[in-house]
């Protein structure tokens, strides 16, 4: 959000403070991680004793949450309520502070914060002697708004669904200085440049598409191109200005009196996030059978036992591995999502059905969101417990956008928490395997929760408290390993409840692309794992795009054919549709050694599978903005085909790479320009890469030690260690030598 009106001037019933000088500094243990900082910051400078009266100032904590972890806490009146902070796992203290007439320094592992006594105001951060970004004049911000302002927080979100940002009067910003060639990254998925740098981004959930500037899964954290990463420790609305304000600094502003965020060091962008991730949470393991293709009913689409079963029949009849069935919206019946029934005018024996699909070897998924239409019996049942989360007078909150006289489970109850786990216990025992968490991202404003939460904060937060309550019941059925979602919304820390997807897409070649902007972008704010519509949502696909998006879609850590109105099933297209769908099936499943040893990767060190070209070569400055192309674990680059003559450019770093389909062996350092059938696709091998090669590709969890083959490929030297885990857990370590290709 914009306060100022060019360099010199505020914009109209705006009324600024600034923090002008570090009056004094004094070392202290009371902070939320023991030692620390405290800094009074007067929006004045002080010249003698008359000028401490009738003066606001600001009040600044540093303290260290973990090694390498700077907290800083900016507060104008500190007696309000707790603002709602985000949970962090990995919280503990490691600071260590010093003070003498210059100044005072918080040093935490190689990370530096420095105050300096005085005006004017001035914070910086280095790590090994290496200045990183700093706050300097008019950094420190309490600005006030009049009525008549001419600033408008209240248009973010989705206005329609009465769920924009209210209209608050004061906020705190703060502003971290930008270098020269410096860029940012991340802030959630995001589906416009992968580079942040001269964009608005509004920090709440939004179910706006993936064609618009809103998004279902917003994180207050960026990634800096300089070796660090910032997190706004808000869960409500913050808004970031990254140069597009000021253009030599990247602002951030939240509501009230306080505003608390965190640096933190690298050097690389992967120990950023190994650093981010352990405060936060890592990604956990997620089960092997959930890697392979998930075949969907579709939403809208007319469905029963009869068309799923000839669904699975005809896959297994032309040779297309599925792992996972999945039930969209109308397994339940009309009005009454949720009820977590399965209508008995088209499923009238659920029990046999899902016995008959788990002696087909699949998985079942069903969809459930968390709202109850007010046609549902547990409508009547969750607002006479009091399970449902209520407007200011007591009367349920409802309204008539999805379903109709619909209301919202309060997750801040525990005991409406239990009573919704409990519906999702007896569908766990009667054979469901894991759920779809849609929705999550339409949370009103003008309600009051059990827990007395601040609507505004708990709008984005809600999403998390949603799908921990569903996630917690998949790991106490199916036990830690086992448990998987498909979610659509999240915020910081939704990385621990895998998988999410990209949202709604629409069918065509641009959207893939946003779609896979989105993925990136989510994937440098700490997620690890990551899905979308194969096809696209709306509308249906041409044969082209669907056989484009399949190559694509299945080279990543989760694939679904799902759509809106028309069914996914490849034949439905055309017969090579069919072949394709075949062939980058079956080569996930060879993948699967590769594949789900990344996965275990990601869970101990928090780097994520898909990979942006940034994250594995940071210091190749052609990789910068690179989004239209990924890394698939450590050594596999993939650069999809959008378009339908098959043309594609991608940029291939210095080095040997060898096409994993072909066998051919080209330098990179440069651009390609390529033309692939509907066959395949750029699939490099990174030099010196050696992929464990599975024997299988009817299915993705099985022995991957039985049979397996590492296929070392040139341009590397010396001895590769190669570790392979079964879905299992059996492990073992191989040593190849690079110098012995293979391919």
């Amino acid at each position: 959000m914009k306060f100022t009106d060019g360099f010199w001037q505020l914009r109209p019933g705006v009324a600024a403070l600034y923090g002008q000088e570090a009056y004094d500094i004094w070392e202290t243990a009371d902070t939320p991680d023991g030692p620390g900082l405290v800094v009074t910051a007067p929006t004045k400078v002080i010249a003698g004793r008359g000028d401490t009266l009738n003066r606001a100032t600001l009040t600044v904590a540093l303290s260290s949450p973990a090694e390498g972890v700077v907290r800083v806490r900016i507060a104008h009146h500190v007696g309000g309520a707790a603002p709602l902070s985000f949970d962090l796992p990995g919280e503990s203290s490691a600071g260590e502070t010093v003070v003498d007439a210059t100044g005072g320094e918080l040093r935490t592992g190689s990370l530096v914060a420095r105050v300096e006594q005085g005006a004017p105001w001035s914070l910086s951060f280095s790590s090994n002697g290496r200045r990183l970004t700093g706050s300097g004049a008019k950094a420190l911000g309490y600005m006030t708004l009049a009525d008549d302002a001419q600033v408008d927080p209240g248009i973010v979100g989705n206005a329609r669904a009465g769920t924009p940002v209210g209209r608050p009067r004061t906020f705190v910003h703060e502003q971290l200085d930008l270098g020269v060639g410096e860029l940012v990254y991340g802030l959630g998925e995001r589906f416009g440049p992968l580079v942040k740098n001269g964009q608005t981004v509004d920090i709440w959930n939004a179910d706006g598409g993936t064609s618009s500037e809103q998004a279902y899964k917003n994180v207050p954290f960026y990634l800096s191109s300089r070796g660090y990463g910032v997190l706004v420790n808000d869960p409500g609305h913050v808004s970031f200005e990254i140069g597009s304000e000021a253009v030599e600094r990247v602002q951030f502003s939240v509501p009230g009196e306080v505003l608390e965020y965190f640096v933190i060091d690298g050097p690389t962008p992967k120990d950023v996030l190994g650093r981010y991730t352990a405060l936060t949470g890592r990604p956990p393991v997620v089960p092997a059978w959930s890697y392979g293709l998930w075949l969907s009913t579709s939403f809208t689409t007319d469905y029963d036992e009869a068309t799923v079963t000839s669904f699975i029949d005809e896959m297994a009849r032309r040779e297309l591995p599925v792992s996972v069935f999945h039930f969209d919206c109308f397994w339940m019946r009309e009005f009454n999502w949720c009820d977590f029934e399965w209508d008995p005018r088209v499923f009238p024996d659920p029990d046999g059905m899902l016995q008959r699909l788990h002696e087909r070897d699949l998985r079942v998924s069903v969809w459930i969101n968390p709202y109850i239409g007010q046609r549902s019996p547990l409508f009547a049942e969750a607002a006479s417990q009091g399970f449902l989360v209520r407007r200011a007078d007591g009367s349920v909150w409802q309204w008539d956008l999805w379903q109709a006289g619909m209301g919202l489970v309060d997750f801040t109850n525990p005991d409406a928490t239990r009573w919704y786990q409990d519906k999702l216990r007896d569908l766990i025992a009667q054979g469901v395997d894991c759920f779809k968490t849609d929705f999550g991202e339409r949370i009103p404003l003008d309600v009051e929760y059990f827990d007395g939460s601040a609507p505004d904060r708990m709008h984005n937060l809600y999403t998390h408290l949603y799908n921990k309550a569903v996630y917690d019941v998949l790991v106490q059925s199916r036990g830690q390993g086992e448990a998987v979602l498909f979610a659509r919304s999240a915020t910081a820390g939704g990385q621990t409840m895998p998988v999410h997807w990209g949202g709604d897409s629409t069918s065509t070649f641009p959207s893939m692309a946003e779609t896979l902007r989105g993925g990136l972008s989510l994937a440098l704010s700490g997620f690890a794992h990551w899905s979308h519509d194969i096809g696209g949502f709306e509308g249906t696909p041409d044969a082209t795009v669907f056989k484009r998006w399949t190559a694509f879609g299945m080279l990543g850590t989760h694939s679904r054919f799902h759509g809106s109105q028309s069914y996914r099933v490849p034949w439905q297209f055309d017969d090579e549709a069919v072949e394709v769908t075949r062939i980058f099936t079956r080569l996930k499943m060879r993948l699967m050694p590769y594949l789900f040893q990344q996965g275990l990767d990601a869970a101990a060190t928090g780097v994520p599978v898909m990979r942006p070209m940034v994250l594995e070569f940071p210091e190749d400055p052609a990789a910068a903005y690179l989004d239209r192309q990924y890394m698939l674990g450590a050594d596999l680059l993939v650069a999809p085909v959008f378009s339908e003559s098959g043309e594609v450019e991608f940029y291939l770093p210095a080095g040997e790479w060898t096409s994993l389909l072909t066998g051919e062996t080209v330098h990179g350092g440069g651009w390609r320009r390529e033309t692939h059938g509907f066959d395949s696709i750029p699939l490099y091998v990174r030099p010196g890469g050696v992929i464990p090669w599975g024997a299988r590709s009817d299915r993705p969890d099985y022995d991957y030690l039985d049979g397996l083959t590492l296929r070392v490929f040139p341009g590397g030297e010396g001895e590769a260690e190669v570790m392979v885990t079964t879905p299992d857990g059996r492990s073992e370590t191989f040593h190849a030598d690079r110098g012995d290709v293979t391919r």
